[in-house]
C-alpha cells in the first residue's frame, strides 16, 4: 500500500515554492527519431492562466524604450531600451525555431528587487535571437546591464541543432547581475529539471578562453560567468578547492522537497528511456535522504542520460501525462485518491494533522497547470513549415497538445490573451473548455479518464499523421503563402479541438450524471423501444472504501 511520508516542520517551510512550479524536459537531435530537437515545459501555478502569447516581428526606433511587466504578478519593472527588430514568437518559440523554458529553484536568497525578471528574460531573447547560443548571451547580457530581479532559474535554451541547460542566480540584494552556468546536453541524450537545480561541477580541467566576464571551455559546450566560484564564496555557500565547486551544493543544497517534490519528476521521465533507472527511486524520492538522517542523499542521477531508443515527439507528449503511473507514486492509488482513484488532492501539497506534517506525491502532470507545449524544433525541413509548438492548456494528463508552426501570423481566438482569465469564464476559451473535463473527470477519475483518452488518441492520430501532409503542401508556395497556408491550419485545428471538448465536457457530464453511468449501446445512450432514456447504472464504491464506513450505515 502507498504512504504518505511523514516530514518535520523544517522541511515544510521549504515546501511551498514547489506546489505551483514547472517542469522541463529536453531531447537532443540525435535522440530523437525524426532528427529534431526537443524542449518540454508545464507551467504549473494556480495564478495562471492557459492563453498562447504572441509577438509579431517588428521593426523600431531608434531610442525606444519598453517598460517591462513582472511576468508573474503584473508589477511595473524596469525600463530597458528596445533593438532595432524583433522576431515573431508563438509562445515560446520564435520564427528561428528557438525556444526557451524554465523551472524555478530558488536557492538562496540573493533575488535583488531591481531588474528583469526570469519571464521577461525569456520572451527578450526570443525575440532577438537566432541560436540557442544568441539567446545564452543575449539573456546574460540583459541581467549585467540591468539587473536581475528574480530568484534561482533552471533555463531550457535550444534551436534546431542544439540544446542547452543554463541556471542562474543572482548576486545578491543590491548588487546588480547574477551568476550563472550553461552547458550543452549532447546530441544523443536527454535531460530534464523540475524546480532542483541539476548543474554539479564545472570542468575546471579543460582548457578555456575568457571574454568579458564569460569563461568558455574550448570545444564551447560550457560557458559560465567568471564570479561564480567567488559569489559562492563570498556568501559562505562554499569554502573548499575551487576543483570542488559544486553549483547545485553551493547555490540549492539539497532538501528532501528538492528531492521528493522535484528530483522524482525527472525521475520519471528518466525511467521511460532507461531501463535499470528504477535504482535511483531512493534518491530521487528522498528516502535514502531521510533514512540518513539527511546526511546524504544517496548517489545523484546525472544531469542527462542517453536513452534506450530514439524518442517521438508522441512519446514526449506522453511524458507529460506522466501521474507516476506503475510507480509507488502513482497518484490514482491509495486512500488519498479516494474511490474513484483521483489524482486531485484537496489539501496543500504538504498539510498538517496535529502535530505531524505530511506529503503528497508531486507528478508531471498536475490540476494547476495552466498551459504546456513540446517544441519540436526541425532543423531538417525548410523554413517554410519550420518548427513545431505542440501547445496545450491545463492538466496535460487530459489535455491535447496542439500544433501550432513557429511563423504563423496570428493565433487562435480560443488561445488569445485577454480571451478569459482565471476568474473570468468565457465559453470561446480553450483554457476554459479543457478545465470543465478535468474538473469533473476528477470526481470520477477511473471511470472517465478512459473515456478522455480514447478522444486524446484519436486527435493525437489525426495531429500526428498529418505533420508530413503538411509539410509537402506548404512545400513549394510562397514564404507568405505558408505562413498563411500555416495559420489558418493551426487555428483551425485549435478550434476544432475545442470544440471537441465542450462536447465532450457535455458527453462525460449526462454519462456520469447523478452518481450512476448511463448506458451506451452503438455509441448512443441507450432508450427503450418507446425512445425513453433507459436508467443508469449504480455506481459501487471499492470494497476498500465500503470497509472505512460500513459501521457508520444501518445494516442488519
Amino acid at each position: 500500500m502507498k504512504k504518505l511520508f511523514l516530514l518535520t516542520c523544517v522541511v515544510m517551510l521549504g515546501m511551498a515554492q514547489y506546489a505551483d512550479a514547472c517542469t522541463n524536459f529536453i531531447v537532443g537531435k540525435d535522440a530523437s527519431a525524426d532528427g529534431s530537437t526537443m524542449i518540454t515545459y508545464a507551467a504549473d501555478s494556480y495564478g495562471f492562466y492557459g492563453f498562447l502569447r504572441y509577438r509579431a516581428a517588428a521593426d523600431h526606433q531608434p531610442g525606444e524604450m519598453i517598460q517591462l511587466l513582472n511576468w508573474d504578478n503584473g508589477k511595473p519593472m524596469v525600463k530597458i531600451e528596445q533593438v532595432a527588430h524583433t522576431y515573431t514568437v508563438v509562445g515560446n518559440m520564435n520564427e528561428h525555431q528557438v525556444t526557451i523554458g524554465e523551472t524555478t529553484f530558488g536557492g538562496k536568497d540573493l533575488a535583488d528587487t531591481v531588474g528583469i525578471d526570469y519571464g521577461n528574460l525569456i520572451y527578450l531573447a526570443l525575440e532577438r535571437s537566432k541560436t540557442a547560443r544568441e539567446a545564452i548571451q543575449c539573456m546574460t547580457d540583459l541581467v549585467a546591464k540591468y539587473g536581475y530581479a528574480s530568484g534561482g532559474e533552471s533555463f531550457s535554451i535550444g534551436d534546431p541543432n542544439e540544446v542547452w541547460i543554463m541556471e542562474m542566480i543572482g548576486k545578491g540584494k543590491g548588487v546588480k547581475g547574477a551568476v550563472w552556468v550553461a552547458t550543452r546536453i549532447p546530441d544523443d541524450c536527454i535531460s530534464g529539471h523540475a524546480n532542483q537545480s541539476r548543474i554539479t561541477y564545472l570542468p575546471l580541467d579543460q582548457k578555456t578562453t575568457k571574454k568579458g566576464d564569460v569563461v568558455m571551455t574550448k570545444d564551447g559546450n560550457w560557458l559560465w560567468h567568471k564570479d561564480v566560484i567567488k559569489v559562492a564564496r563570498d556568501n559562505g555557500f562554499f569554502s573548499g578547492k575551487d576543483s570542488e565547486f559544486q553549483f547545485n551544493h553551493a547555490y540549492n543544497p539539497f532538501d528532501f522537497t528538492g528531492l521528493y517534490a522535484c528530483e522524482a519528476r525527472v525521475w520519471s521521465f528518466f525511467r521511460h528511456f532507461d531501463n535499470d533507472f528504477d535504482r535511483y527511486f531512493g534518491y530521487a524520492t528522498g528516502k535514502i535522504f531521510l533514512a540518513t538522517g539527511k546526511r546524504d542523499a544517496g548517489e545523484p542521477m546525472p544531469l542527462y542520460i542517453k536513452p534506450n531508443h530514439k524518442i517521438t515527439v508522441q512519446e514526449m507528449k506522453e511524458c507529460m501525462r506522466d501521474e507516476y503511473q506503475g510507480t509507488e507514486l502513482d497518484m490514482t492509488k491509495g486512500i488519498d485518491a479516494g474511490p474513484f482513484h483521483s489524482k486531485l488532492r484537496y489539501a496543500s501539497l504538504v498539510w498538517k494533522l496535529d502535530s505531524t506534517d505530511y506529503c503528497f506525491e508531486r507528478p508531471i502532470a498536475t490540476q494547476q497547470t495552466a498551459w504546456s507545449f513540446v517544441a519540436q524544433m526541425r532543423g531538417y525541413e525548410s523554413a517554410k513549415a519550420g518548427g513545431i509548438f505542440w501547445f496545450g492548456v491545463d492538466d496535460a494528463a487530459n489535455s491535447l497538445h496542439i500544433p501550432m508552426y513557429c511563423t504563423i501570423n496570428e493565433v487562435p481566438e480560443c488561445m488569445k490573451e485577454g480571451n478569459g482569465d482565471t476568474y473570468t469564464y468565457s465559453p470561446t476559451s480553450a483554457w476554459w473548455a479543457w478545465n470543465m473535463v478535468a474538473n469533473w473527470a476528477y470526481t470520477r477519475y477511473s471511470d472517465m479518464r478512459p473515456d478522455i483518452q480514447k478522444v486524446q488518441q484519436t486527435w493525437d492520430d489525426k495531429f500526428n499523421s498529418q505533420v508530413e501532409i503538411i509539410d509537402q503542401e506548404v512545400a513549394g508556395m510562397s514564404k507568405d503563402e505558408a505562413r498563411a497556408f500555416l495559420t489558418k491550419y493551426s487555428c483551425a485545428q485549435a478550434e476544432q479541438a475545442t470544440a471537441a471538448w465542450k462536447d465532450l465536457f457535455i458527453y462525460l457530464y449526462t454519462k456520469y450524471l447523478d452518481g450512476r453511468t448511463a448506458r451506451e449501446e452503438n455509441g448512443e445512450f441507450k432508450r427503450n423501444q418507446w425512445g425513453y432514456p433507459v436508467g443508469g447504472k449504480p455506481t459501487a464504491y471499492p470494497r476498500e472504501f465500503q470497509e472505512l464506513f460500513k459501521h457508520e450505515v444501518w445494516h442488519e
